[in-house]
């Protein structure tokens, strides 16, 4: 079960905290936690409303309510803020994908499956910031876009492992494509990035998480386990 909890923008931006700690000059933890979770809350807001090349700093202050001063005991640059925000997306998708619970350990169809649901269900939890990731990405500088690219590399990789450990036992086809790893990806993406399709057609996000689940099923299962699969369902 998905710790929703381990991902709001506080628990985030403890995290964020914890790893920036020889960078952020605040000294008490307790209010430092406070004010970055009102300056990470506000740049997700502006970059995602505006773009995050168009947002100053100065637009920065006047919507978190924290001075200049303030927003420079955090971060030094908006070049520090963005790899601050990229560093906690990369993170938490490995934290949480790198961790399957041991009911679908050994068991390739209900991994992916797993991968699939708790995937969505991490960027339903983290949508500001995923959202952010992927729409920004074609505006961050070399090398922040390389950091962007790695994390959905990230992605891919658990998927590929999944899917070849499948192929190995014999429950996935062996001419299954490899380019399957990457071709989910977009269909991840597409919850965060389009919501508003299918908020339209009222497609809710355990409908969305099934048709993503049964769509890449049917582009590997093999026809013992299909068989299989429909006679457990």
């Amino acid at each position: 079960m998905l710790d929703i909890d381990d991902l709001t923008t506080e628990a985030l931006c403890r995290y964020m905290l914890e790893r920036q700690r020889d960078t952020i000059s605040v000294q008490k933890p307790e209010f430092a936690l406070r004010k970055l979770n009102v300056i990470i809350t506000a740049a997700l807001d502006l970059s995602n409303r505006k773009g995050f090349q168009a947002m100053s700093l100065r637009d920065l202050s006047r919507a978190s309510g924290v001075s200049m001063g303030g927003l420079y005991a955090y971060f030094d640059s908006k070049t520090t803020l963005l790899n601050m925000i990229l560093s906690e997306v990369t993170a938490a998708v490995e934290r949480v994908l790198s961790t399957p619970p041991a009911a679908v350990q050994g068991d390739a169809v209900a991994h992916l499956n797993w991968l699939i649901a708790t995937h969505i269900q991490m960027t339903e939890a983290m949508q500001p910031w995923f959202t952010f990731s992927f729409m920004e990405a074609k505006n961050f500088p070399p090398a922040e876009r390389k950091k962007a690219i790695d994390s959905e590399e990230l992605t891919e990789s658990y998927f590929k492992a999944v899917i070849d450990a499948g192929i190995k036992a014999g429950d996935f086809r062996a001419a299954t494509s490899p380019l399957l790893p990457a071709l989910i990806k977009p269909l991840l993406q597409d919850w965060y990035v389009k919501r508003a399709k299918y908020r339209r057609r009222r497609v809710g996000i355990d409908t969305y998480i099934a048709t993503v689940q049964d769509f890449v099923q049917s582009a590997c299962l093999a026809d013992q386990t299909r068989k299989d699969h429909r006679a457990t369902a």
